[in-house]
């Protein structure tokens, strides 16, 4: 049933004809802002938990539990004439294509928005705070949006996700506009199109945790068998991952191996209730690993070979030093304007001419024409050091998933 908070001014939906009234009247937006809350703090598969909505007029709260896929919304969603505004997009793609099979194709993000105009605090509370004085509560940041009913107090918190987006846009549009950086822009909301989660090999999910490169190859066979325990014991209750057993407790197993209940309950951070209740299934876990053979014990991918350069590193310090002195120029911080993995690939190639930087897929555009002519300023001494050697062959890489992925991480 419809229901409008007069306090906040939005509507909760929660029936199939309320929700698709709401999108036969906001079928004329050129501009809906959008917010989801999942519940990954909480439950071992995410979903769609909350969706909220923000037009010029209108604001809303959509519970999407009784009422299943809102179809009529994610037709005006995916129009590619309408721009939908988040804040910080990434994982609310992942679930909406997970969820629905929604791709948006016309997208604008706040949070990028405000890393490509500099900004050091880019939280959507900050923004607010920043642009129009608000304050967010943060009380409801680790809430379960998965229980019902919902709190009056929760559905005013989420609600507030959504309310300043498009006026936000508005004003973040403006001075990309004015500092020329708005094609910046454009090309990293264009990249966010098509976002959703990477298949994983099967199997290979321990390899991903932190800490298992440090383990040896019997200890990681440890780890194989622990997780993906963990993952079903999780999924049989419907709880996260780390609220059964942490990543912690299974890298000191792994290294430990214990065979005694004794031994595993000596464990900093050992759950009691899976002690006493699953403490047999750990210890089976640890025999089966140690039972595996030597040359089937497993070890991680071999990383892409390059050829061997001794310049490489040097490459790569000169082309730091460049990057910082234009991030200095354009006051941005140096790992938005170019990752170190990027500066890697332009040192792989050595460029010497700016047309050559341009041909290094893994810049973006923009960052490539920033960048181009002080890489190829950089590079110019270590190619007369070398006697302008061939550069050395460059293999193909393996890509890297979509979700490892990020321009701004130095």
């Amino acid at each position: 049933m419809a229901q409008r908070s007069t306090a906040a001014s939005f509507v909760y939906l929660d029936t199939v004809p309320a929700v698709e009234e709401l999108a036969t009247r906001i079928a004329g937006a050129k501009e809906i802002a959008l917010d989801t809350e999942g519940a990954s703090f909480h439950r071992f598969v995410d979903r769609i938990y909350l969706l909220q909505l923000s037009t010029r007029d209108t604001h809303a709260v959509i519970d999407p539990l009784p009422i299943g896929q809102p179809t009529g919304l994610g037709r005006l969603l995916e129009d590619p004439a309408v721009q939908v505004v988040f804040h910080d997009a990434d994982y609310d793609l992942r679930l909406l294509e997970q969820d629905y099979g929604w791709k948006i194709r016309h997208i604008f993000d706040t949070r990028i928005a405000a890393q490509l105009l500099g900004y050091t605090a880019f939280g959507l509370a900050a923004l607010l705070e920043r642009f129009f004085g608000v304050k967010l509560d943060k009380k409801h940041q680790r809430a379960d949006w998965s229980m019902r009913p919902l709190t009056a107090d929760m559905l005013d918190y989420a609600a507030q996700d959504t309310r300043y987006l498009l006026d936000l846009k508005d004003r973040m549009s403006a001075e990309l506009e004015r500092m020329g950086r708005m094609a910046w822009a454009r090309e990293e909301f264009a990249l966010l199109e098509g976002t959703r989660w990477a298949d994983e090999e099967p199997g290979s999910a321990f390899l991903k945790l932190k800490g298992a490169r440090d383990l040896s190859r019997r200890e990681l066979a440890v780890l194989r068998e622990l997780v993906p325990w963990r993952d079903a014991v999780a999924r049989q209750m419907d709880r996260a991952t780390f609220r059964v057993l942490g990543n912690e407790q299974l890298l000191e197993i792994s290294r430990g191996q214990p065979r005694t209940r004794d031994a595993l309950a000596k464990i900093k951070g050992m759950p009691r209730g899976i002690l006493d209740q699953r403490g047999g299934e750990l210890l089976d876990a640890v025999t089966r690993a140690l039972a595996v053979p030597e040359a089937e014990l497993p070890r991680f991918p071999k990383a892409p070979r390059w050829d061997r350069d001794p310049d490489f590193d040097a490459r790569v310090s000169a082309l730091k030093t460049a990057r910082d002195e234009a991030a200095k120029r354009l006051a941005l911080d140096p790992g938005v304007l170019c990752s170190r993995d990027r500066m890697e690939a332009v040192a792989r190639r050595n460029p010497a001419t700016v047309a050559e930087v341009l041909e290094v897929t893994e810049l973006r555009r923009w960052q490539a024409n920033e960048l181009a002519p002080a890489f190829v300023a950089a590079l110019e001494p270590h190619r007369k050091a070398a006697g302008e050697k061939k550069p050395p062959r460059t293999p193909r890489a393996k890509r890297v998933p979509a979700e490892d992925q990020s321009p701004y991480s130095d």
